[in-house]
């Protein structure tokens, strides 16, 4: 599976500077509110250093990593949830993604306007968080009164439904973002909806050159407001990560080793998310290409196999599974079985972080 992760925010916080930044693309990054008019969207290759290592011993001629889609939609302003600005109408470009990135302004720069006239993280997170609330407060009601209306003629099933939809509007109306309302028993009710405010959220402190490593009281505001609604935090300074981009690949590490950091802003969110939506890595050896797949902690052997094709997961027999740590140790395949750590396990095995599978499989 893919990750796909949306961007919001208010204009000019540098959503679309970030958005160059993960993507090493070259979408306009203008000081004017709402330079973004159409939805940009960018496919991501995540760098994971083990499967670099199997690389290494497997001398593979392709390798395919995980990767992660960002999508980053018009500034968001008050009013937008009714059409205010240009945001409102690009809400729907981010309804079916599994993540949200919210990037908050946390830079002072007389050259880059601000829309409310002044640095202001919180009122900034409030605007942006009120907007997302109320669109889905919309999408409830809408639901809501279709469902009314079949209950009115006795349908028990819309009657069950409406209960739960009150319940979700209710916590909306009092601020309550929906990932913090929803139960297991409400994904009738909500289905299809893709509520905006039920997806995980990384607050994202776009700081300037001069607090990389984000020390200021307005990133401090922002790590708190995570903290408090359980949230991921990442801080990014989207100018200075644009022109590390722009370097060869054997000179970002060194760059990045004189700053003091150890990862690329992608890398931080990455795993930021990954942490968020319980995610976990396995790779594949077949032939002459090493990949790596993403799954739910959690997933079995035989949906893991469903990941890569739906005949794998139908004609499931076994998974011949080794650890990225006993592969490396012995540094082959055959070498692992030999001694014993290459085992075989069945459909129900629980696929573990850094698993080595191949999986066998007849249709």
């Amino acid at each position: 599976m893919g990750l796909n992760c949306g961007i919001v925010g208010l204009p000019n916080v540098g959503k679309s500077t970030i958005f160059n930044a993960l993507t090493s693309q070259k979408v306009e990054s203008s000081n004017y509110p709402f330079c973004t008019i159409e939805p940009n969207t960018g496919i991501v290759p995540l760098r994971d250093e083990r499967l670099q290592r199997i690389r290494d011993l497997v001398k593979p001629k392709k390798v395919t990593p995980t990767y992660m889609e960002f999508v980053d939609i018009a500034g968001l302003v008050r009013g937008a949830s009714k059409g205010e600005g240009l945001g409102n109408q690009f809400l729907a470009h981010i309804r079916e993604v599994d993540a949200i990135a919210h990037i908050v302004r946390c830079f002072e720069d007389p050259q880059v306007v601000h829309v409310s006239g002044r640095i202001d993280p919180e009122g900034d997170m409030e605007t942006v968080n009120t907007e997302l609330l109320l669109a889905d407060i919309e999408s409830i009601e809408r639901r809501l009164e279709r469902m009314e209306k079949l209950a009115r003629i006795g349908d028990r099933e819309a009657s069950r439904l409406c209960e739960r939809l009150r319940v979700v509007r209710k916590g909306l109306n009092r601020g309550i973002p929906a990932r913090r309302i929803v139960e297991e028993d409400d994904e009738e009710a909500l289905r299809g909806l893709f509520l905006l405010t039920q997806k995980p959220v990384i607050y994202v402190a776009n700081v300037g050159e001069d607090d990389i490593k984000g020390k200021s009281p307005c990133v401090e505001t922002v790590r708190r407001k995570a903290e408090e609604e359980g949230a991921g935090f990442v801080v990014i300074c989207g100018k200075m990560e644009a022109e590390i981009v722009e370097l060869p690949e054997e000179e970002r590490e060194v760059f990045l080793k004189d700053l003091g950091l150890e990862e690329m802003g992608l890398e931080r969110l990455a795993h930021t998310v990954y942490r968020l939506l319980g995610l976990i890595t396995f790779f594949t050896i077949v032939r002459d290409e090493v990949r790596a797949w993403t799954v739910k902690e959690g997933t079995n052997a035989q949906k893991a196999a469903g990941c890569i094709h739906s005949d794998m997961e139908r004609g499931f027999i076994r998974a011949e599974v080794v650890s990225y740590e006993d592969f490396v140790r012995h540094g082959s395949e055959s070498a692992c079985r030999e001694r014993g750590v290459l085992r075989t396990e069945g459909r129900d095995y629980i696929v573990r972080d850094g698993d080595i599978i191949h999986f066998r499989f007849s249709v």
